[in-house]
């Protein structure tokens, strides 16, 4: 039997640097460089990259929504605004339990759900 599952995420990124500082200072990611226009995250339920380029993934536009889990979404909401992250949709309900959207600083939407 063969596994095929969701292994490795890559998103686009316009500022790695001021990327990568968020991701630090809003999750404490750590990341691996390998050379300027490509670094990994690693150990953060799934593994994944960020590479140079000027796009952009936004689920109005059709791009894939990557959804973090925080056991404390007001926490959560405020490291990402105080790291520089805009919020394009604050907490609100759905069955299962809350979550927001966020935009990173090379513009990139990711959302944080909670049970809690």
């Amino acid at each position: 039997m063969s596994n095929n599952e969701i292994n490795y995420v890559e998103f686009p990124a316009r500022d790695l640097e001021a990327t990568k500082q968020f991701f630090t200072e809003a999750f404490s990611w750590s990341f691996v460089d390998y050379g300027p226009d490509y670094c990994s995250i690693e150990k953060q339920g799934i593994d994944g990259g960020f590479y140079r380029a000027d796009l952009q993934s936004e689920s109005s536009k059709g791009g894939a929504l990557v959804v973090l889990y925080s056991d404390s979404l007001a926490d959560c909401l405020e490291k990402v605004k105080s790291a520089g992250g805009s919020i394009n949709k604050p907490i609100f309900e759905f069955p299962g339990g809350k979550r927001f959207h966020f935009v990173e600083p090379s513009g990139n939407e990711l959302a944080v759900w909670s049970d809690k």
